[in-house]
């Protein structure tokens, strides 16, 4: 049993499919809603996963059909924090490790996704959802308000459905989500569209999948000079590796290329 599957907890199921880990909220019986144990869990395995090159897809979903997450805890005594002397929170530091990730994270949206829950989906990579699953951020009818998910969020959809969905706090549909490019695809068999663009991601290089999330990720908040400098090293960089050679060469010869993943 490897590291990263040995740290599987009750409220976080941590499994290895293959080339796939799949991390999965295992509280049904709670909508699949955050505690702090799963948020440090979920870290921690995103982690470990880049020092594990077998790894080439992390998916994360939740138990269950009716709810991805259902956001914080509300039942908690303390839902949103355990010592309001640190700065740094358990959500906010699952956010940080998977905006470092360089394993693509694929969110399976398999029910509800609220509140928090919006955040573990928006800081994926991409993102499928089942057909009956609802997207909302309902902070304001508990006198909060969706702060930290606004970190990963606000640069996936337009601003105007942003402010309204906040605001209000009312959800939208998946088809409202695939609309304004929250999610990549709607499909009443989640799972199938899951596996079919798995399969689109698991037969490319794995050395330009990891260093070209570094790259995405690098110059998404740069300016354009400095996004041009930064790219034009990157594009060095990538032709120096092994798979960049053999994928020429399998150009070249017509055939499937053989990806060392270097």
């Amino acid at each position: 049993m490897s590291q990263i599957i040995s740290s599987s907890t009750p409220e976080l199921l941590v499994t290895q499919r293959d080339a796939v880990l799949w991390l999965t909220i295992n509280r049904e019986e709670r909508r699949n809603a955050m505690s702090h144990a799963v948020l440090a869990a979920m870290a921690q395995a995103i982690s470990a996963a880049q020092g594990e090159r077998g790894i080439r897809a992390i998916v994360i979903t939740g138990a269950g059909f009716k709810a991805f997450c259902a956001g914080a805890d509300l039942q908690s005594a303390k839902a949103f924090t355990t010592d309001y002397s640190e700065p740094h929170g358990h959500l906010a530091n699952l956010l940080r490790v998977a905006r470092a990730s360089c394993v693509p994270l694929i969110a399976r949206v398999n029910g509800a996704c609220m509140a928090g829950g919006m955040g573990l989906m928006s800081m994926c990579d991409m993102a499928v959802a089942a057909r009956h699953a609802v997207f909302g951020l309902p902070e304001v009818k508990v006198g909060v308000f969706p702060a930290q998910v606004l970190s990963v969020l606000q640069h996936l959809i337009p601003r105007r459905t942003l402010n309204e969905m906040c605001l209000t706090g009312e959800p939208i549909s998946s088809a409202q989500a695939l609309e304004v490019g929250l999610v990549n695809y709607v499909d009443d068999d989640v799972d199938a569209k899951l596996q079919w663009l798995l399969e689109r991601l698991l037969d490319k290089s794995p050395a330009a999948i990891r260093r070209g999330l570094y790259t995405l990720k690098g110059v998404e908040a740069m300016a354009f000079e400095q996004a041009m400098s930064f790219t034009e090293s990157q594009i060095a960089l990538f032709t120096l590796t092994e798979d960049a050679k053999e994928g020429q060469k399998a150009f070249q010869e017509k055939r499937k290329p053989n990806w060392a993943g270097q």
